[in-house]
């Protein structure tokens, strides 16, 4: 009567974790394949007969699979949970997924083998690949390194300047300027409404930078507020070429590449 009610127990638990929408598998201590609910069934789409019994690594191939980053023998060896993001490998498909590995225990307490939840997160990743492209696309926008005359580079920045789009400024003047072979650039902030100490080192940190690329750099577009600030910060800088407005450093990038505009009759 026992074992009737052991076996009926363990069907209950098997309908249970096929609702489950998710595939779960269990592993023995040799990572051998001992229970797939219906989800992991229809991921791998094989028999049962091809599945029990087999090597995890062989049904669900990862780069982590035989490596010290594996949750599943983590688990195993240590007795806790873990869990990863990583892509797994079908027989003929690969799948981005979370997954989560805790250690398997009998009446005893002791490890027997683990148990391994899997979310497919393709939706996810595709959401998250789309979010970084149009990143890039503003990001690109944002810092349009434009060449406005020969030898002559502008680069209009307007908004808040930080550490990432400062990198990237910086990336894509330099980038132009051994594109162009040019000898000026003018980096015009008349559209950054405020500096400060982290900002600041940022434009001298750029000017710096373009200067080893053989290029010289012209700070324009300072207005009164941001010139004050910059003095009450005590920040020094003597060594950047400054205009007050565009016209006129690309004036002055034209006496630098000893070039005269002439008014025609």
């Amino acid at each position: 009567m026992k074992k009737m009610f052991q076996e009926a127990d363990d069907q209950l638990k098997s309908q249970i974790l096929d609702q489950i929408p998710t595939p779960v598998l269990a592993v023995n201590s040799d990572l051998k394949v001992t229970y797939i609910n219906e989800a992991g069934r229809m991921m791998l789409r094989k028999p049962m007969d091809k599945i029990l019994g087999a090597s995890c690594r062989d049904l669900i191939a990862t780069d982590q699979c035989g490596t010290e980053d594996c949750c599943m023998l983590k688990a195993i060896s240590t007795g806790n949970a873990y869990g990863a993001r990583t892509e797994i490998s079908t027989a003929d498909q690969n799948i981005p997924v979370e997954y989560s590995a805790v250690p398997l225990r009998n009446e005893q307490q002791e490890i027997i083998g683990g148990v391994e939840f899997l979310i497919d997160i393709t939706d996810r990743v595709l959401y998250e690949n789309r979010l970084r492209e149009q990143s890039h696309t503003i990001r690109e926008m944002s810092t349009p390194t434009i060449k406005l005359w020969e030898g002559v580079l502008v680069l209009p920045v307007v908004g808040v300047v930080d550490s990432v789009r400062a990198q990237h400024m910086m990336e894509s003047m330099l980038n132009k300027i051994a594109e162009t072979y040019s000898k000026v650039i003018i980096l015009d902030i008349h559209g950054v409404a405020a500096v400060d100490t982290a900002v600041a080192n940022h434009l001298i940190k750029i000017t710096k930078a373009t200067k080893l690329m053989g290029c010289e750099c012209i700070l324009s577009g300072i207005s009164p507020a941001v010139a004050q600030t910059i003095i009450q910060l005590g920040i020094d800088m003597e060594s950047i070429n400054t205009k007050s407005t565009l016209s006129d450093a690309l004036l002055q990038a034209f006496i630098m590449l000893n070039l005269e505009v002439k008014q025609k009759i």
